[in-house]
């Protein structure tokens, strides 16, 4: 199926419920590891200038390997692979999410050092990435809305969120009107509140990309 095939064949943009596979087999979750491990030395390293033309030398023979499979988004496994954390997205930031007792969204989230903006603290632009997936999930779980987008995404940063800690967040529905899907959340250090967001997620019509 061809790229254009694959998007008139999935109407309603990437919303649509994702088709499970096992598409890179056994190792795909230890692939994915691996280029998240790369992104943190990438932006970790100081290394010799050899070191780092070696690397640059290994990094295009990997790409050069792996361009002649590059696939359409429905066909990719990435985000299809619901056996592996974060449904194998490498994109996304990790995180561990659940259902509480009251019927709001918890969990854990931990910002790599590939995250990193200045002094220790996770850049403002991930700290939002991080809300816009964790709010569109609320919004998708709680609302049981199969097709959405965010509207506005508004942050407040209240201390900085440092990387490679293991933080916490939790999020709700605070109203539904018609297709809009109103949402907010936090981003804590156990009391210490990081960084609060509210959003908008608009349930999209039929056809809508």
């Amino acid at each position: 199926m061809s790229t254009n095939d694959a998007a008139e064949a999935h109407v309603g943009g990437g919303f649509n419920p994702p088709e499970p596979t096992n598409h890179g087999g056994p190792d795909y979750g230890r692939f994915v590891a691996a280029v998240r491990e790369l992104q943190d030395h990438a932006r970790a390293a100081d290394a010799p200038d050899a070191v780092i033309a070696e690397a640059a030398d290994l990094i295009e023979k990997v790409s050069a390997l792996l361009a002649p499979y590059d696939a359409d988004e429905w066909s990719s496994p990435s985000g299809r692979r619901m056996d592996l954390p974060n449904r194998g997205n490498i994109l996304a930031i990790p995180v561990d999410l659940g259902l509480t007792e009251d019927g709001r969204i918890a969990g854990t989230a931990r910002f790599r050092r590939f995250h990193l903006g200045r002094n220790g603290a996770a850049h403002g632009g991930a700290v939002a990435h991080l809300f816009d997936s964790v709010l569109g999930f609320t919004a998708f779980k709680l609302s049981k809305s199969k097709a959405q987008r965010t509207a506005f995404l508004h942050v407040d940063y209240r201390k900085i969120a440092l990387v490679e800690k293991d933080l916490q967040v939790e999020a709700g529905i605070d109203d539904i009107v018609d297709r809009k899907i109103f949402v907010s959340g936090r981003l804590l250090d156990g009391e210490d509140v990081l960084a609060e967001a509210h959003s908008l997620f608009v349930k999209l019509k039929p056809g809508q990309p």
